[in-house]
């Protein structure tokens, strides 16, 4: 167990080695889950993102959704 402190701005020092194992690196986003009374910080990494694609379901397709904006898009600039 690594123990960091709080900096006046509310900052922590990841240890290197943990944000070597994570992928966390320079602007690498972290979730917080307030647990009752516990923090969870979860990585906002293109592997998490491989692993929770498809949790949510949705009736559309959302690639395809934003294929159609970007079409839309285009048609107003010209």
């Amino acid at each position: 167990m690594d123990i960091v402190t709080v900096t006046t701005k509310g900052q922590i020092v990841i240890p290197a080695k943990t944000r070597e194992k994570y992928g966390i690196q320079k602007g690498t986003k972290l979730s917080i889950l307030d647990n009752g009374d516990e923090l969870i910080l979860k990585p906002i990494t293109p592997e998490y993102l491989d692993r929770v694609a498809g949790v949510l379901k949705s009736r559309k397709s959302l690639s395809r959704q934003l294929l159609r904006e970007h079409a839309k898009d285009r048609k107003k600039e010209k």
